[in-house]
Formats: C-alpha cells, structure tokens, sequence
C-alpha cells in the first residue's frame, strides 16, 4: 500500500538518524577525553603546526605570565621528523612555556638539552623534572624559553668514525632499551652532529615560534650529553651561542693523574683508549675509532684550541659543573684547565654529588639560569 509505504520509509528513516546521532555523539565524546587528557588523536608525525594535536602530556604549572591574572599552563610534547642526516625519522620532546598558545605573535629562545649514554628523550622530563624546573624558575622571573630535546641514541653527537653495521644492529634489541624499536634506534647514516646541528634546529626553527638566529640559541646536556653540546657549540658557532656540561666526558683522553694535577697525561694507544672508556667502549669505539687519530679532532679541548684561535670574537659561552664524587671529574678539571690556558672565559663549578639524577635534577636550575641570561634577549651574541 502506498500508504504503509510511506510509513516504512518514514521509520527507516528514524532509524538512521538515531544510529547517526549516536556516532555523533560517541565521536564528541572521544573527542573531548583527547581533549581532557592531551593524548594526540593523530598519532605521531610531522605536523605543520606547533604540537597541540601532537602532545603527550598537558597540565597546569601554575606560573604567572606578566601580569594578567590568568594562571597558563606550560605544555611537555612530542613530536616526530625525518632526518637527513641520519636517514632515519627521530623522535623530540619539546617544553613549551606557559605563554606560548596565548602569546600567539611572540617568538622564543630555544635550548637544546641532550641526554647521556643508555638514555632518551624523555630523560630530561621523566628522570630530571626539567619542565616542573623550568616552570619554577619562570615563576620568579626567569625569561620564557622553548626546551627541546632530542634522541640522541648512544651516538656520542658525532659523525662516527665507523659507519657501523646497520644491519646488525636491527638483528637485536637496542641495549638497555627494550622498549624502543629498531626502527628509532638503528641509523644507516650516523652523522649525529648534523642531526642535532642541522636538521633539527632546522625543523624546530620551520614549525616553532623561535627566534630563528644563534644569539637565541644555547645547547646543554649531561655526561655523554655535556660532551655533545660542548662539542657541538664549539664545530657549530654559527648554530649556539652557548653551551653548558653538567658532569660531560670532556676530556675522553685524560689518562691521569688522578686525582687531576698538572702535567696531564693522555691515552697514546688503542689499550689505553679501551682502558679509559671502560663500560663505554663499544659505543666510543664506533663513534671515535681504534686510535688516536679519530680520538683527537673530537676532543674538546683540541676544538677549543682550534677555535679560539681562529675567531675568538665568536667563540661560544660556556659552562661547565661537576660533583666532585663523579667518575669524571678530573675530566671536567682537564678541560677547563685547558680553557684557562688558552685565555677562553668560561663558568666553572663543582658541587657535592656524584654522576645521578640527584645531580642532575638540582643543578639544571643553574645551567637554565645561566643560558636564560645568555639567551633571553635573542641579541647577546651577534
């Protein structure tokens, strides 16, 4: 009948709209936990914009921003790109400070926070609190700046001397990292200074609010982390203006005495190289070769040496600090021993402690105090 037709098609009708507003409204509802949560509905990428879909972690830090009333949040995120370099995608954590998505015209300086040897990107925030650090310290007046920090796997922030055995290294777990991929691990192309100098800088440059030029821009890091952004300020200084170690490998071929005095003795021959790497041999051997001969164009103090007398005028500021129980204190001692002899201006500290996240995390507050004041204006250094 025509009109129980009509009817059947009116129900069918019904029918559909219901089943589409409750997809509808199952759709709002996932929505909003992404929301709530900042978990990032997109998953991991390149993205064209800063990471307010890309996030992985959200929450008030209950910093005060000039002086409007409103309490903004900083943001902890993730975020993902391609490397060139390393022909590889690479995974960064970046710290976005509290006026970062309200100050929507306002650019930032960036420093570059590098981790040591067995660790990650996430290091710096999971093991040393550096955002809850940061918040703190721009809480009481310490200029806004963007954090990043990248994976820097074990690669020491070199172009290794060996190019390594890619495939091998995809045949097992990465060490001590079981729950990362071969995949963010293994790189064909070990250039990690190019990585970090290069096509990172260039990539949070291209997608963050910075102030794109190297008197804006500072490099730290801990251990094999205070080794690379030293090193890396001192081959790169046309990318960082400063550079800060807490407890770095500084002096990869100091020999003795120990404790440090005067003459200093370094490592001649590949027994010596292996007996002063110890536990960190496998890496630096990729990383510096069998011999001196690799072992000394990547020495610091060479590259000081090298640079200082090059272009004093754009020579780096640097920091460096060490606990005095550290393993390689008398490292940190040779280095800035050499720094002085070469007339190089630096900032020089020791500290109870020993090389642990106790350090770390307490004395990060100084090296982001002091690269806030080298950095702050994006003009110290021209």
């Amino acid at each position: 009948m025509p009109n129980e037709s009509r009817l059947e098609t009116y129900a069918t009708a019904v029918r559909v709209a219901r089943a589409v507003g409750r997809v509808a409204v199952a759709f709002s509802c996932l929505s909003l936990t992404y929301l709530v949560s900042g978990i990032p509905a997109g998953g991991l990428r390149d993205q064209d914009d800063p990471p307010s879909a890309g996030a992985h972690s959200e929450r008030a830090s209950g910093a005060a921003v000039g002086d409007s009333s409103v309490r903004l949040a900083s943001r902890v995120a993730a975020d993902s790109f391609w490397s060139q370099a390393l022909g590889i995608r690479k995974q960064f954590v970046v710290y976005l400070p509290p006026s970062y998505r309200a100050s929507r015209e306002r650019r930032y300086p960036v420093a570059y926070y590098l981790h040591g040897m067995w660790g990650d990107e996430w290091n710096w925030v999971r093991s040393g609190a550096i955002d809850r650090t940061m918040d703190s310290l721009v809480a009481t007046g310490l200029p806004e700046m963007i954090v990043i920090m990248p994976d820097g796997d074990d690669g020491w922030y070199t172009t290794w001397n060996n190019l390594g055995n890619n495939a091998e290294c995809r045949r097992s777990k990465p060490p001590g990292r079981q729950t990362e991929s071969v995949d963010a691990y293994c790189v064909p192309w070990p250039k990690y200074d190019d990585y970090i100098a290069r096509d990172l800088v260039a990539r949070v440059d291209s997608v963050y609010r910075t102030i794109p030029s190297r008197s804006a821009r500072a490099i730290a890091g801990l251990s094999m982390g205070g080794y690379g952004a030293i090193s890396l300020a001192l081959a790169y200084p046309d990318v960082f203006s400063a550079a800060a170690s807490h407890s770095g490998v500084l002096s990869p071929l100091y020999m003795g005495p120990h404790p440090y005095a005067a003459p200093s003795r370094y490592a001649s021959t590949e027994a010596e190289l292996r007996q002063n790497a110890g536990d960190l041999w496998p890496a630096l051997v990729l990383a510096f070769g069998r011999d001196t001969t690799g072992w000394w164009p990547r020495d610091p103090g060479r590259r000081a040496a090298r640079y200082s007398s090059a272009n004093r005028a754009r020579m780096p500021a640097l920091m460096l600090d060490v606990g005095v129980a550290d393993p390689y204190v008398d490292e940190s001692r040779d280095f800035h021993t050499t720094l002085d002899r070469l007339g190089v201006a630096h900032a020089y500290a020791e500290w109870p402690g020993a090389h642990d996240w106790d350090y770390w995390r307490l004395h990060a507050r100084e090296s982001l105090r002091w690269i806030g004041g080298q950095i702050a204006s994006g003009g110290v250094r021209k």
